[in-house]
């Protein structure tokens, strides 16, 4: 320390124990120049005892979880908006099945069937109405399957991960239940009352239905299979495919460096010419 040094850089020596830096600007009362402020606690809250002084630029809170979790409303937010948004996909799914039922109601043939005095029977010996229903019920919620993975996918970008695969999964699944009920119940009524009423030799259409899926209960727990699982397999298999070909670890979109764009300096160093480490 020299006799020519000013006074304000003597009282800050002397109170924070730091070398003032070449070119930097003498503050009254030894203050800190502004690249060199401590990070600021955030207003309201009181500083722990022993609390640690983080790097410039550093969060204030990085290793205090128990501060975090006393700000107000933060853990309702972080576990109660997945919860929501998960079982929102799953209902939503599932009301989809409603309008794909009647598709399919649409697009597969009905079987002609004949009444008899013993009952109807179906019109001719191998009827190939049926295998048709089975085969569009299979495309149809196949591709929605597919179809509502990837819409998943693109339209909910920041809730990517395991709860969107069990979202699209299980929604996949109550879609084909949904659309198997609708579908089959469009022209029962009627093919009931034709089979109760109608003369022998009356023909008329039995309405479509599955014979390659349906439901077992077990007690009181249902059990899908055969081509009822065909959404839930769709939309599984390509959600999973999706978050393989991701370039994000964290498949969510990450903010990339523009082109041409120099690297972050690393911390501590400073382009100011007076603040470059010695060599």
């Amino acid at each position: 320390m020299s006799p020519d040094t000013p006074e304000p850089e003597r009282a800050r020596e002397r109170t924070d124990g730091t070398a003032p830096r070449p070119g930097d600007a003498p503050r009254p009362g030894g203050a800190w120049p502004e690249r060199e402020q401590p990070p600021g606690w955030p207003g309201g809250l009181p500083v722990p005892a022993g609390t640690p002084v983080t790097a410039p630029g550093a969060d204030p809170l990085a290793g205090h979880p128990g501060v975090v979790a006393e700000l107000p409303g933060a853990g309702a937010t972080r576990s109660g908006r997945p919860l929501l948004t998960t079982l929102g996909v799953i209902a939503l799914l599932t009301a989809l099945g409603a309008p794909l039922g009647l598709l399919w109601a649409w697009a597969a043939p009905a079987t002609p069937v004949r009444q008899t005095p013993a009952g109807a029977v179906y019109a001719t010996t191998q009827p190939e109405q049926p295998i048709a229903a089975d085969g569009w019920f299979s495309l149809l919620t196949l591709g929605f399957g597919v179809l509502a993975a990837i819409a998943l996918w693109v339209l909910l970008r920041r809730r990517r991960g395991p709860a969107g695969l069990l979202a699209v999964t299980l929604g996949g699944l109550g879609a084909a239940v949904v659309a198997w009920q609708v579908g089959r119940r469009i022209g029962l009524s009627t093919f009931q009352r034709l089979v109760e009423t109608a003369p022998p030799g009356a023909a008329f259409t039995k309405p479509v239905d599955l014979r390659a899926g349906g439901v077992d209960w077990y007690g009181p727990l249902p059990l899908p299979h055969g081509n009822l699982l065909l959404a839930a397999f769709g939309a599984a298999v390509t959600y999973t495919l999706l978050a393989g070909w991701s370039r994000w670890p964290s498949l969510r979109p990450e903010p990339e460096p523009e082109p041409g764009a120099a690297w972050p300096p690393p911390p501590g160093f400073s382009s100011a010419p007076g603040d470059q480490p010695a060599r």
